[in-house]
């Protein structure tokens, strides 16, 4: 059940899940004038209010019938952690108590907020700590909307900062809570919400290749990254479930078609393991696949140690051969060092667990 079903069954509604027109008719039944609307969709979608108290240019009186009316479920920060490098990790609590993540990232230009689409996720992932995590439900659109809101507030606080990127990179499958993805997506780059740029946006997906068309089919404008983590399907289904029912052939086919249609930029990410991906063949067969995809960059990752997972980081002169067959044979290929991994806050960490 999402949140909103659950505010439902109260007797509620989520005023965020209103539109601007359907605000103005409620106004209008209590004879408000039409402004009043205005003044609340600025406060719920740019003012970042938290709750209707916030809405401090409204009369005590209509904060209070608005109370009465409907909800307003914003996200709440549970815990923040510090990295040493200057990571921010946050665990934020839902109105029904639920947790979830998001870090903010920061470097010299800069300042990226990672931001979670599900409560745990489905599809267990072996190398994911947030793959060992039962999915209790899809994070709404206003509740992914308030991670980036709250992660913007802290750059700004902590660093003088906006923040000028955003990954759904987070706990769970973006394509597997499309519409509130999109929803979300939609308010953060709005003029009458954030008004971020949709090139600053990318979705990253485990491979979902249904999802992959659809996202070409709805010509959206941000960029896209494949979880890819293996050269090969028999490789991939021993790390990642998913494979099973979208193997390499279909997500091949499906970034075809979604390049064919958007001309957006994709990246192909690859997590790094010990005697297990990290290969002279694997890189080989790795290059191989590279230029079947219309991808823009391949990001090697470092792989992050997490309890319940027997992988392995490689050592620093395979990750270097690794590096150099990709460069030899003109792959665009980076190499991510992870950030936040003293507060398990990088890649693959994110899992809910308390501070220490």
């Amino acid at each position: 059940m999402n949140a909103t079903a659950t505010l439902k069954r109260n007797g509620v509604q989520n005023i965020r899940h209103l539109s601007l027109p359907d605000l103005e008719q409620y106004f209008g039944t209590m004879g408000e004038p039409k402004f009043r609307a205005k003044q609340v969709w600025e406060w719920i979608w740019q003012k970042g209010a938290q709750s209707f108290a916030d809405m401090t240019n409204l009369s005590k009186d209509l904060r209070q019938k608005l109370g009465e009316h409907f909800a307003l479920p914003a996200l709440s920060v549970d815990a923040t952690q510090y990295s040493a490098d200057g990571t921010i990790k946050s665990r934020f609590r839902t109105h029904e108590g639920h947790l979830c993540e998001g870090v903010l990232i920061p470097t010299e230009d800069r300042f990226t907020a990672c931001v979670s689409s599900q409560i745990g996720c489905s599809l267990a992932c072996k190398f994911c700590a947030t793959g060992y995590i039962d999915r209790k439900r899809n994070i709404d659109f206003d509740e992914i909307y308030d991670e980036v809101v709250l992660l913007n507030q802290q750059s700004e606080r902590v660093y003088n900062r906006k923040l000028t990127n955003i990954v759904f990179m987070g706990m769970g499958e973006p394509l597997l809570n499309y519409k509130n993805m999109m929803k979300a997506i939609e308010r953060i780059t709005a003029p009458d919400g954030l008004a971020m740029s949709p090139r600053r946006i990318t979705v990253s997906t485990a491979g979902v290749a249904k999802g992959i068309r659809q996202l070409g089919d709805d010509g959206v404008k941000f960029k896209l990254a494949l979880s890819l983590h293996a050269p090969n399907d028999a490789k991939r289904n021993e790390i990642m479930n998913i494979n099973a029912s979208n193997d390499l052939k279909s997500l091949v086919d499906a970034l075809n078609y979604f390049y064919q249609k958007t001309k957006n930029e994709i990246t192909l990410e690859y997590i790094l393991f010990k005697d297990f991906n990290d290969s002279t063949k694997d890189a080989e067969e790795l290059v191989k696949l590279y230029r079947q995809i219309p991808a823009d960059l391949v990001n090697i990752i470092e792989y992050n140690p997490i309890d319940l997972a027997k992988f392995e980081k490689p050592t620093e002169e395979a990750t270097a051969a690794f590096m150099a067959y990709l460069a030899k044979h003109k792959v665009n290929a980076r190499l991510r060092r992870s950030r936040g991994k003293d507060i398990d806050a990088a890649c693959g960490q994110l899992a809910n667990k308390e501070a220490v």
